[in-house]
């Protein structure tokens, strides 16, 4: 039985020791860190008394996780983002018990094996889950932290941030086991080459993208613009401005960040003409991004959607516009920010629009994915993401399949302008561009605006948050399909197979355990008679 102070101390530590794991990503960006960051936890987890106690443990540490990945969320949720960690960090109880019960105590090589699979298994059920986007959506899984880690961004072209996510468990799993068992030290080392292995077999027989052809992309960042009634007007006239300077440059697609226009074109056909003319100064297209209420009834809208609702409603749209305006292809979000973009069960939760930044009301989504084309550039087709959309390994893949040879994430981060937020988001493009063999393209208003050739690598120099920019780029375009986009989330299903297994074994088990005892056989007494 531990006592109150020795609980206290627990409980303090496992949120602490959850909370490591975010010096791994952006902005300190110690990927290497990401390897020993769940040994001090794990080790704290293994030694609990009780199951409940580790599952406890594990909560705890979740809800650490969460709040320290997220922790620049604060000016806009405030304290609802503790009760949000609390509830994410119940996703990882389960892990926490399989950490118990698999490196607890003295286990054996056997265990100790198994410890190695099902341990990872375990974390990647917690990473799927909160993957779903009503919890959030694939924010800072573990495998996203290895993004400027080459042969890490090739297992990702195989199985995704999935499999990088699982490896990064793994050997965190094998450290533990030399710490804490010694007599599981061959099972832990070999567990740990093993993961080696398959990294350098991949490194050294997965194909690389094959170039097959450049694309002049430039991405236009106006800097910050200060808050008020003509704000968007003020940051319109800004991408204007920094657009003229790229007249006279060969360019093929100039690409604007989220929200860049304030209005639906629509409904502001005086913007339209600026744009069109824009177009047709620099000789390029222009990807622009629309936050604007849409007008009501079908005449407005887009083309790859069904009609618009009779109130019209607000929407975040990627749309190209020509030199003779816009060209009929536009984006509709589709997965939106909780909270920010909407209220997830208005009735209940509409209160947190007292309490932070959430949206007094909710955007509209769109239906489907679009790829639209260079008209100078036949052939080429690219597929437009929104803001956080780019946290969804699905939707890039769906866009590759399609036929996508360049991906684009607008986004803007201009209210988490000072944190760790613009460098998180711009991460996730490497792994994105690593996983389907696309050049990644992630243009913001305000910064970090980046680019990513087909293997992760960065094309160019990133525009920082600082900086007021028209930033050209030779994009090198690739063919051929990886193994991620063609067999998708593989290690999920491996995963989840392998903890099915487990719980089936564990049940027929106890179920052997709580089977009566056959009744005795002895044969009946004799009577003597005389």
């Amino acid at each position: 039985m531990l006592s109150k102070r020795t609980r206290c101390w627990r409980a303090a530590a496992a949120a602490a020791a959850g909370a490591l794991a975010c010096l791994a990503f952006p902005a300190p960006a110690l990927w290497w860190f990401a390897y020993v960051a769940l040994v001090p936890w794990m080790l704290l987890v293994r030694s609990a008394p009780t199951g409940r106690r580790a599952a406890l443990e594990g909560w705890l540490g979740g809800a650490g996780f969460i709040v320290a990945v997220h922790h620049w969320l604060l000016p806009s949720l405030h304290v609802f983002l503790l009760p949000l960690a609390a509830l994410l960090g119940l996703l990882w109880i389960p892990w926490a018990l399989l950490v118990r019960e698999f490196l607890g105590g003295v286990p054996d090589p056997r265990r100790a094996t198994a410890a190695l699979f099902l341990v990872p298994a375990g974390w990647l059920l917690s990473e799927l889950a909160r993957s779903w986007q009503g919890l959030g959506g694939p924010w800072g899984l573990l495998g996203a932290s290895q993004w400027q880690v080459a042969p890490a961004l090739r297992l990702a072209s195989v199985g995704g941030v999935w499999l990088v996510s699982l490896l990064v468990v793994a050997v965190n799993c094998g450290l533990v086991l030399l710490i804490a068992v010694p007599g599981a030290r061959v099972p832990a080392v070999a567990g740990m080459t093993g993961c080696a292995v398959l990294t350098g077999v991949v490194w050294l027989w997965v194909p690389r993208p094959e170039v097959s052809g450049t694309l002049r992309v430039a991405v236009v960042q106006p800097g910050l613009v200060a808050d008020g009634p003509d704000s968007t007007s003020l940051r319109f006239a800004a991408g204007e401005r920094l657009t003229r300077t790229l007249a006279g440059q060969p360019v093929d697609l100039v690409v604007w960040g989220e929200s860049s226009v304030g209005a639906d074109l629509a409904a502001r056909p005086d913007l339209a003409r600026r744009l069109a003319s824009l177009s047709a100064e620099v000789g390029a297209p222009l990807l622009v991004n629309v936050d604007a209420r849409r007008p009501p009834g079908p005449a407005s809208a887009p083309v790859a959607t069904a009609a618009a609702p009779p109130d019209g409603g607000i929407y975040k749209s990627s749309v190209l516009v020509g030199p003779r305006g816009p060209t009929g292809d536009r984006y509709d979000k589709m997965r939106l920010v909780p909270f920010g973009e909407y209220i997830p069960a208005r009735s209940l939760l509409g209160w947190a629009t007292s309490v932070g930044k959430a949206a007094g009301e909710d955007r509209r989504r769109g239906e489907t994915p679009v790829l639209m084309s260079l008209p100078e550039r036949p052939g080429v087709r690219f597929g437009p993401l929104v803001c956080f959309e780019s946290a969804f390994p699905d939707m890039s893949r769906r866009l590759t399949r399609d036929g996508a040879a360049l991906l684009i994430a607008q986004s803007a981060t201009s209210s988490f302008q000072h944190s760790w937020a613009p460098a998180q988001h711009a991460s996730l493009a490497a792994v994105r561009a690593a996983e389907n063999g696309r050049p990644v393209v992630h243009a913001t208003l305000t910064g970090i605006s980046e680019v990513h050739g087909p293997s992760g690598e960065r094309i160019g120099r990133a525009l920082a948050t600082s900086a007021r920019a028209a930033q050209v780029y030779e994009v090198p375009l690739a063919g051929g399909t990886t193994f991620y986009v063609r067999f998708g989330n593989w290690p999920v299903g491996a995963a989840l197979a392998l903890l099915a297994a487990y719980c089936t074994l564990e049940g027929a088990r106890s179920l052997g355990l709580r089977k009566p005892a056959p009744e005795p056989t002895t044969p009946p007494a004799r009577t003597a008679r005389g």
